[in-house]
C-alpha cells in the first residue's frame, strides 16, 4: 500500500496541497496543475486590468509575466522545472550565436532531442506505464515555441534575401528578439503549463498593446476611440465548457474504462455491435480531459487579453486566435481531415509549418512520425500515428471516389453525412485507442479482435454508399 511518505518522496513539486489531494483522491501533480491554472486565471484578469499596455511599459509586462510563469513551473514540478529553463536558455544561445540560415536546424535538433531524452528518462527509467501530469507537457510546448520562433527567424531572413513577401507577417520574424522578449515568450504564466503555442510576433504585439488594434485594422474597423473589446463573455463560456468537460470525464470515463473491453469475458460474450459502440464511448470518454485542459488554458490567455481574432460576420468578437480545439466540429466530424483540423489546432499548425510544408516528399508520413516523436516514447503513440497514415490516405480516396455522387441531392447528402460520420468516428476510435492504452501488449490485443470488425464495417458501408 502506498503511504503518504511514498507520495511525498515521488513528488518534486510543492506538497502544500497534499491534504486536498488526499481528500479528492486525485494525484498531487494534477491538483497542483489545476490549482496553478486557476491561479493563473485570476492573475490574468489582474494583468489585463491593472497592468495593461496603457498603464505599464512592455518591459514590465514581459518581466511580470515571466516571473509568475517561472513560479508556477517551480510550484508544479520542483527541480524538474530546470529542464524547461535549461532548454530555453540553451536555445537562446543557439539563437544568438548561430547564423540565421542555420538557426532553425540547430534549434529543431536541440529542442526535439532534449525533449526525447527527457521522455525516455521519464518513461523507461522512472514511470513506464503511468501517464501523469508532469514536466514533459510544458517541455513539449516549449519545444514548439523554440522551433516556431527559429523557423520564423529563418523565414524572415530568407524573405529579405530573396525579396519575397510573406502571406502574413505574423508568421515571420525580421530580427532576433531581446533576452527578455525571448524568455517571456517561452515562460509566461499564461502558457507555460498547458500552452498553447502561438506566433512570437502575435505575442509581442499583445504585450506591447498592438494585438487587438492590428486585428481591427485587418477588419477595417479601426477607430482610435474604440475601446478594447472585453473577453469576459468568451472566458465565462470557456469556463462553463471546462466544468462540463470535467464532469463528463469523471463520470463517463469511470463508467466505460477502455481496458474493460480487453477483458476475456467481454471479448467472448459481448456482441459485435456492443463492442464497436463500447470502443467509441470509451475513447470518446478520454477526450474531455483534453477539452478541460486546453479550454482552461485558452480562457487564461483570453482573460489576460490575448487571443482576440477580429469580428465575425455577425459583428461578434472572436477570441479564438490561439484556441486549440473546436469541440462541435470534432464531435460531428464526417472525415478524418475534419477531425484532425479541429483537434489540437495549434500543434497541427506547428507540424504543418515545420514539417509538412517543408518536406520534399512523404509529407504526410513524416508529419505523422514527427507528431509521434514529439508526443513521447510510449509505444501506443507510434501505433496511433503510424495507423493514422493509411487511415488518412483511405479517407482521402473514399471522399474523392464517392462524395461527388451525393452532393446533388439533399437526401443523398444527408445519408452520406450519417454514414461518413459513423465510419469516421469508428476509424478515429480504432486509431486513437493505442494512444490511451500506451503499452504494446494491450494495443496488440485490441488490434487482434477489433480489426476484423472494423474492416467488415468499412466494407459494408462502402457497399451501401455504392448502392445509393
Amino acid at each position: 500500500m502506498e503511504t503518504p511518505g511514498n507520495r511525498y518522496s515521488r513528488t518534486t513539486g510543492s506538497t502544500v496541497l497534499q491534504p486536498l489531494s488526499d481528500a479528492l483522491h486525485m494525484p498531487l501533480e494534477q491538483v497542483n496543475f489545476v490549482t496553478c491554472q486557476l491561479f493563473a486565471l485570476v492573475i490574468a484578469v489582474w494583468f489585463r486590468t491593472y497592468l495593461s499596455p496603457r498603464k505599464a511599459h512592455a518591459s514590465i509586462r514581459h518581466g511580470i509575466a515571466t516571473m509568475i510563469g517561472v513560479y508556477l513551473a517551480v510550484f508544479c514540478f520542483g527541480w524538474y522545472s530546470l529542464h524547461i529553463f535549461s532548454l530555453v536558455l540553451l536555445s537562446y544561445c543557439i539563437m544568438v550565436y548561430a547564423s540565421i540560415e542555420k538557426v532553425h536546424s540547430y534549434s529543431f535538433i536541440l529542442a526535439l532531442g532534449y525533449l526525447t531524452l527527457c521522455q525516455i528518462n521519464r518513461v523507461y527509467i522512472f514511470n513506464y506505464g503511468i501517464l501523469t501530469t508532469d514536466f514533459s507537457g510544458p517541455l513539449m510546448i516549449v519545444t514548439q515555441k523554440i522551433t516556431t520562433l527559429a523557423f520564423q527567424l529563418h523565414d524572415g531572413k530568407m524573405s529579405v534575401l530573396f525579396k519575397e513577401r510573406s502571406a502574413s507577417s505574423d508568421f515571420i520574424c525580421r530580427g532576433k528578439p531581446t533576452f527578455l522578449e525571448y524568455i517571456s515568450y517561452h515562460l509566461n504564466f499564461m502558457s507555460i503549463l498547458a500552452g498553447p503555442c502561438s506566433s512570437f510576433s502575435e505575442y509581442v504585439g499583445f504585450i506591447e498593446g498592438r494585438h487587438i488594434q492590428s486585428k481591427l485594422l485587418i477588419e477595417k474597423r479601426k477607430d482610435t476611440t474604440f475601446p478594447d473589446p472585453s473577453p469576459n463573455k468568451a472566458v465565462i463560456t470557456k469556463l462553463l465548457i471546462c466544468v462540463v468537460s470535467l464532469i463528463l470525464f469523471l463520470t463517463v470515463s469511470k463508467a466505460f474504462p477502455l481496458l474493460h473491453m480487453l477483458e476475456d469475458k467481454f471479448i467472448d460474450e459481448s456482441p459485435l455491435l456492443w463492442k464497436l459502440i463500447y470502443l467509441y464511448i470509451a475513447t470518446m470518454a478520454c477526450k474531455p480531459k483534453y477539452y478541460f485542459a486546453w479550454t482552461l488554458a485558452d480562457a487564461v490567455n483570453n482573460a489576460a487579453g490575448y487571443g482576440f481574432n477580429g469580428i465575425d460576420e455577425n459583428g461578434n468578437y472572436r477570441w479564438d486566435l490561439i484556441s486549440n480545439l473546436n469541440i462541435w466540429n470534432i464531435e460531428r466530424a464526417t472525415s478524418f481531415k475534419m477531425y484532425i483540423d479541429n483537434w489540437n489546432i495549434q500543434t497541427a499548425a506547428w507540424l504543418k509549418r515545420v514539417c509538412y510544408d517543408r518536406a520534399p516528399k512523404y509529407r504526410t508520413g513524416l508529419t505523422f512520425l514527427l507528431s509521434a516523436v514529439w508526443h513521447g516514447v510510449y509505444p501506443g503513440y507510434y501505433f496511433t500515428f503510424l495507423t493514422g497514415i493509411p487511415v488518412m490516405w483511405a479517407a482521402r480516396g473514399m471522399r474523392h471516389v464517392f462524395r461527388h455522387y451525393f452532393i446533388s441531392s439533399k437526401i443523398r447528402k444527408f445519408v452520406y453525412d450519417i454514414i461518413t460520420w459513423i465510419v469516421t468516428q469508428l476509424a478515429i476510435s480504432y486509431t486513437v485507442a493505442p494512444f490511451f492504452l500506451l503499452a504494446t501488449e494491450p494495443t496488440i490485443k485490441l488490434y487482434k479482435y477489433v480489426y476484423p470488425f472494423v474492416r467488415c464495417c468499412l466494407k459494408n458501408n462502402l457497399i451501401l454508399i455504392h448502392s445509393l
